[in-house]
This record gives structure tokens, sequence and C-alpha cells, in this order.
């Protein structure tokens, strides 16, 4: 059976030793009642949650099929309903949520420690809160008054859950081409007609109200995306009182069969006329609805994250107990037939590039937690500014490169088991399947590439990455020169600047450049990421002896010695230009009869 313990020591070393947490919350004036104390004692009632109700769950619920689909209702798999009740009486969906509509308030740093361990345990089941939370922020910025409390404290308490409604059919990424419409009424609503495809937990049977986050166009809406508005449209209508009201006009027409993360019910919604209230002004609601999506893209790269360390910790135990062979440089275990796979080069080499990656990418999810922080917790206009910027270039960084490596750790984790990591009884193939939808929704992982080099950096001049660059540079150099990773991290950051700078150049004359190479530019600027988080790493860890803190060291630098070598290639490629990319014709590329 699969196992699976929280690395608490590792989350508290990352925020109280690498970020110093709590001198962060105490210099900021709406965290300052918070400290390190209160915060572990957060994670330990989270791991316990993690482990002990919601493990287990992951491997029936996909045992037996995920949820169900029966004439409209949609039944979730056994004991989710039970352990969502527990969820909810816990305070866990308003963890980070506004303390005036019912939340908890606690910062982003805290909260992507908590929310990797319900990813690592049972992915599906985490899905059905997310959307929520993602809900709640979307109606706490962009609401009125009223709105927000109709509906957050609900959402808080479990009560009734949110959903985000975008994709169409024909309707993906471009959401331009939206066909929803939203007819105005005289009482102010809007009746909402059409269909919606891939919509996480748009029917279950975990809360009385399900409350949609749609996406609309009304009758004279400009074309494009400048035409789109956003609507609150409740399964169930809500009175005066705030009691429910009678079923409005929506339902889901079936539930997607999928490859994995069964338990999560993803329904096509169908909308006839179902009556739906604007949320802000028409025509202005891909940005509020951006609110939510890039909560979910920094969610999505924790849910690689869980997946990463789960996988981890099953390969290695799974490789202390296996038997296999002896070690080349002669016997290690005398009292044993043969010794473990731990004692072979290869095994060794698949666990420490996972265990590289966990850590670094823990570091970096904190580290862009603490940005998020600093958006909405600083009274320092400076340092909001800077903050936003940071989040907006890295966002594609915390989507993208940390699903793509979580996959490729899983894969190696995997590999650890032989044969026996491609059979259900040891969770590594559902661990893949579930992981890999990581790398899909929430806009693919190709589309945040281009993201990242268009938007963030072209259109920016190169402005954001070099405020990062900057200041990987400038704490580079304050870094003891006894640490061997400073001067890779002062290297790197040079290759990426000139890198950019190329970018920008080659992108002025040929406009298929960009596209052509910016997933290996996410990943460029991904092992940036990672080599500064290392580098905070050993900065924390070199004046410590135990051997907790100086087995990081070494991790770093195996990181540094055969991890980051991949740069090379990443130059190379882009160097190589789009020509060959695009210099095929289309007829090339269709499947021969």
């Amino acid at each position: 059976m699969p196992i699976y313990n929280a690395p608490l020591k590792d989350m508290d070393f990352i925020l109280n030793d690498v970020f110093h947490a709590e001198k962060f919350w105490q210099n900021t004036e709406n965290l300052a009642h918070l400290d390190m104390a209160t915060a572990n004692a957060i994670l330990e009632e989270m791991s316990k949650f993690s482990k002990n109700v919601i493990l287990d769950l992951n491997r029936s619920a996909d045992e037996e099929g995920g949820a169900q689909f029966n004439q409209g209702v949609v039944t979730t798999p056994k004991g989710f309903k039970e352990a969502f009740q527990q969820f909810a009486d816990g305070g866990w969906i308003g963890l980070g949520a506004n303390e005036n509509f019912g939340g908890q308030g606690m910062p982003k740093m805290l909260t992507v420690l908590a929310d990797e361990m319900i990813w690592s345990t049972n992915p599906s089941f985490m899905l059905y809160p997310l959307l929520t939370v993602g809900a709640g922020m979307a109606i706490d910025q962009a609401a009125s008054e009223e709105q927000k409390a109709t509906y957050l404290p609900k959402f808080y308490t479990g009560e009734w859950s949110g959903t985000m409604c975008l994709t169409e059919p024909h309707s993906g990424t471009d959401l331009g081409i939206i066909k929803t419409k939203a007819e105005p009424n005289a009482d102010g609503s809007y009746n909402i007609t059409g269909t919606k495809i891939f919509i996480t937990s748009g029917e279950h049977d975990l809360c009385e109200n399900i409350i949609h986050l749609v996406l609309a166009k009304t009758p004279d809406a400009p074309a494009g995306s400048r035409g789109i508005s956003l609507f609150i449209v409740p399964k169930f209508l809500v009175n005066e009182d705030g009691s429910l009201g009678e079923r409005n006009t929506l339902g889901a027409g079936s539930i997607e069969h999928k490859m994995g993360i069964k338990g999560s019910a993803t329904c096509v919604m169908n909308f006839d006329a179902a009556k739906g209230f604007l949320v802000g002004k028409e025509n202005q609601g891909l940005a509020a609805m951006f609110i939510m999506m890039n909560y979910e893209r920094l969610s999505m790269g924790i849910q690689g994250i869980g997946a990463s360390e789960y996988a981890y910790q099953n390969a290695a135990q799974y490789a202390t107990d296996r038997l296999q062979g002896r070690s080349a440089t002669g016997v290690k275990s005398p009292e044993k037939p043969v010794d473990s796979i731990l004692v072979h080069g290869d095994v060794r080499r698949m666990l420490l590039n996972v265990r590289a990656n966990n850590e670094a990418s823990r570091a970096f999810a904190v580290y862009v937690g603490q940005q998020l922080d600093i958006t909405k917790f600083s009274n320092d206009a400076e340092a909001v500014r800077k903050a936003n910027d940071r989040v907006a270039l890295l966002t594609p960084i915390a989507k993208a490169y940390l699903t793509d490596k979580a996959l490729d750790s899983a894969l190696e984790a995997q590999m650890c088991f032989g044969g026996h990591g491609y059979i259900r009884e040891w969770g590594m193939e559902q661990c893949i399947r579930d992981l890999r939808i990581s790398q899909i929704y929430e806009g693919t992982n190709g589309v945040q590439a281009i993201d990242l080099i268009g938007r963030k950096t072209i259109k920016s001049n190169g402005t954001f990455i070099a405020e990062y660059i900057t200041e990987i540079c400038e704490f580079a150099a304050s870094m003891d020169d006894t640490l061997s990773i400073k001067a890779a991290t002062l290297d790197v950051c040079h290759q990426v600047e000139a890198l950019t700078q190329f970018i920008i150049e080659q992108a002025k004359s040929n406009p298929d450049f960009s596209n052509a190479v910016a997933v290996d530019y996410l990943h460029t600027v991904g092992l940036l990421s990672f080599t500064y988080m290392f580098a905070r790493i050993a900065q924390a860890a070199q004046a410590k002896p135990e051997s907790f803190y100086q087995n990081k060291l070494v991790l770093a630098q195996y990181y540094v010695a055969k991890v980051l070598p991949d740069l090379a290639a990443r130059v190379q490629r882009i160097q190589a230009g789009a020509e060959l990319v695009m210099q095929l014709p289309e007829d090339y590329f269709t499947a021969q009869a």
C-alpha cells in the first residue's frame, strides 16, 4: 500500500531558515499576529488530516471508478462526503480567505504548504474545495458587497461550493469566441444560456448549493475577449433571507471519463436561461476571472510538488526494502543475501533527481507565495509594485515548470520500482495518471510558456526578468565565497540575461521565433529559479552542522553538477531559432491515408 508522511521538517526549514517567515510576518502589520509556533501547529494538523482521512480514499475512489453520474445527479466516491465535512468543519476551506467573511486570513506562504499535503494524498478530493477557494477570491475582489456577504460565508463553512465555467466545446484557449449568452432582465438579473465543458466540481453531492462563475456575452457586447462578462449563477437561487429558493434552470449533462483524477467530477454543464447575476461591470469579466485563474495556476504547480513528494517517498521506501544484487564496491549488508537497490548508482541518481526537484519546487512555491503576500498585505507601494511584477513573471513558471518537472520526477520514481511501478498495487501508475492533467488544465504548459516569453518578457522589453535577475545576482553576491553554488548562480544569471536580450531582438524580425522557442525559454527561467532556490537553501544550511542541513548542501552541489547542465542544451535550442520548426508545409503533419 502507498505511504505518505508530511515533510514537516523540510517545510519548517523553508519557512523559518530560508525565508525567515516569522520576521516577515512580524514586520507586516496585518500578519503580525502569526508566529512559527502557530504555523507549525497548522501544518501538523493538516498532516494528520491528509494521512489519516483522505490518503486511503485516493486509491479506493480510483478503484471504484470515481464519481458516478445518473440522470443529472453526481455521486462522489465513498468517504468523500464525510471527509469534505470534516475538512470544512476544521476551517480548512477558508484557511487563507478574508476574515471578514469567515476565513482565517493566513498568508499564502503557509497555505501553499498545507495545500501540498492534500495534493500529495488525494488530488481528486482537493479539486472540490480548490475551486471554491478560487471562486471566493474572484467574488471577494470583483463582486459587490451584497454578493460577498451572500456567498463568501457559505463557501468557507462548506455549505456551498464554487466553480468556474469558461471552456466551451469550440472555445478553449481563445475565450473571445465563446457563445454563451446573457440576456438582461428587467430586475437586473440575466438569463444565461449555453454549454460549458470540463467544469471541475460542476455537480456533486458534497454540499447543498453550487455557485457557478460563468463567462458569457451580453447582446451588444464587443467582439472578442473585450466583450466577456462574468456572472454568478447558483444551482439553487438564494432568497433575500439567505435561504435556498427554487432550482435554477441549469444542470450537468454528463461527466467526463478521464485518464486520472477520477474521483473529481468533471462535468458538461448546460445553462438554459438560468438566472445569473453580473459580477462587476459588463465586458470586464475576463479580468475578474483571471483573479481565479492565476490562483489556480499556482495551485497546479503545488499539485506537481505534492505528487512528486508522494512519488519520492514511496520510491525511496521501495528502494530501501527491495533486495537485488550486490554493491559494485563490495557487500554493504552482509547479514542479507543481497544488498538493497539503494547501493546502485542509477537508483540513487533517480531518487536524487526527484529529491532535488521537490526541495527546489517547494522553496519556489513559498517564494511566490511570499510575493503574493506582499501584494495583499504590504503597505509599501513600491514593494507591492515589485511583487506584482514578480508574480506576473513567475506564475507561468509556477504552473508549467513545476508540473513538467513533477511528471519527470514521478516517472523516475516509478522506474525505481521496475515492473512493480507499472501495476496498481504500489500506487505509482495512479500517481502518474492523476498528475498528467496538471500540465493540461488552467492553460496548457505550452500556453504558459508563450505567455512568459510574449506578454511577460518581449512585451515588457525584458523589464520583469531583468528585475528578477538583479535580485538573484544581489543575493548571490552576498553569499559566502566558500559555497560553490555562488559562482553557478551568478553564471546562470548572466546567461539568462544575455539570452533574453537575444530573444527580444530575434522576435522583432521573426514573428514565429518566440512561439517556437517558448518552452525552452520557460525551462531556462525555471532552471534560473531553481538555482536561486538552492542558493538560498545552501546559505541557510551552511552554518548548521547537523546532517539534516549538511545533506542539503550536498543536494545543492548535486543539482549544480547533474541537473543545471540542462541549461546549455536549452540555450542551444533557442539559438537554433524557428526556421526548422516552421519550414515544413502543413500537409506534412496530416495523417497519411
